[in-house]
């Protein structure tokens, strides 16, 4: 018995499908799924576009797609799902996608795996003071004894704090078990049962922040959370601590943040900032304890066809009648970013 294949549209900006699909992904879409066209639909309004979303059962989103907005859907009367080949959807999937009952998905898990990849690297090498003994040898020229400049270098029994359990701190909590690392996170959504089922302590954002060795943040950007690492709380770092930051910038008051650097205790590695790019004579490209990188941590690169994988796992799913792995609901736009 033959069942007609469903049909897959792609919708993104510009150049977005050559970085994230390789060619022979899309060639060889698997059994049960159609692609109408490798060319990505850049608006919804033209007479191809109306014509693509006429036939398609899927949609495959990326960065820059268009708003699914009422007209479009209008136009796409067969359309069930909409699969993200990025993170939020936030910026084109509007109500009208829910209240018609079509399933979402995110390639946002996928995505999350380089970020926390990126920063298990950062705590290692903060807690064996890498970054601050490689910057000394760079500028002294001679030889170093490391372990006389920072007496409590290394990992083995040190505190970890993860701010927010969210896809990227849960990664980034499985990734450190092969650490002899001590992990405690703060989050108001992770209750004991939770925290346990991880293997973690959850602990206050108070106490996270004055006890703990490297401090990384990875919660969502969202009104409440906004200067979520403020004043207070960055004068309560310990001293030597280490500050990550892989989630948004405006979670943190980057200024009170520069004014502890400037004390000379306190080390962070930043990969964002608000704005995404700093005025050139910021002190945060200056200064011997800071390491700035520019928004690295995502996917790049050959990281990005992870996100592709994922994406088409989803519709072979669709096609065999199968759940979405990495569905989500309306409810959880209030708790993602």
């Amino acid at each position: 018995m033959t069942t007609t294949p469903l049909n897959v549209a792609l919708a993104m900006g510009p150049g977005v499908v050559s970085r994230v699909f390789p060619r022979r992904r899309l060639e060889t879409m698997p059994s049960g799924l159609r692609l109408l066209s490798p060319e990505p639909m850049e608006d919804f309004t033209s007479p191809r576009s109306l014509e693509l979303l006429a036939e398609a059962d899927i949609l495959i989103t990326g960065w820059n797609c268009p708003r699914l907005d009422a007209a479009a859907l209008a136009a796409a009367p067969r359309l069930t799902h909409v699969l993200h080949a990025g993170g939020t959807v936030k910026h084109h999937v509007g109500d009208e996608c829910w209240d018609r009952g079509i399933e979402i998905s995110t390639a946002a898990d996928a995505n999350s795996i380089p970020v926390a990849e990126y920063t298990v690297a950062m705590i290692i090498l903060a807690n064996k003071r890498v970054l601050q003994i490689a910057r000394k040898l760079h500028t002294e020229k001679t030889g170093i004894e490391p372990d006389r400049v920072f007496q409590d270098m290394g990992n083995f029994g040190k505190r970890v704090g993860i701010i927010g359990a969210s896809r990227i701190g849960r990664h980034v909590i499985r990734l450190l078990k092969s650490y002899d690392v001590q992990v405690v996170v703060a989050d108001p959504f992770l209750d004991d049962a939770g925290a346990a089922a991880l293997g973690v302590e959850r602990i206050s954002l108070e106490e996270l922040v004055a006890t703990s060795d490297v401090v990384s943040l990875h919660a969502p950007s969202l009104p409440s959370t906004r200067n979520l690492i403020h004043q207070g709380l960055v004068a309560s770092f310990k001293p030597g601590t280490t500050f990550i930051n892989t989630a948004r910038g405006e979670l943190v008051d980057q200024d009170a943040l520069l004014r502890r650097v400037e004390e000379g205790d306190l080390y962070t590695v930043l990969d964002v900032t608000t704005p995404w790019v700093l005025p050139a004579d910021s002190g945060f490209y200056t200064h011997p304890n800071v390491l700035l990188t520019p928004h690295l941590a995502g996917s790049l690169g050959v990281e990005l066809e992870r996100m592709a994988v994922s994406t088409i796992e989803e519709a072979r799913r669709i096609s065999q009648g199968q759940p979405l792995l990495h569905r989500l609901h309306q409810r959880d736009l209030a708790f993602t970013a």
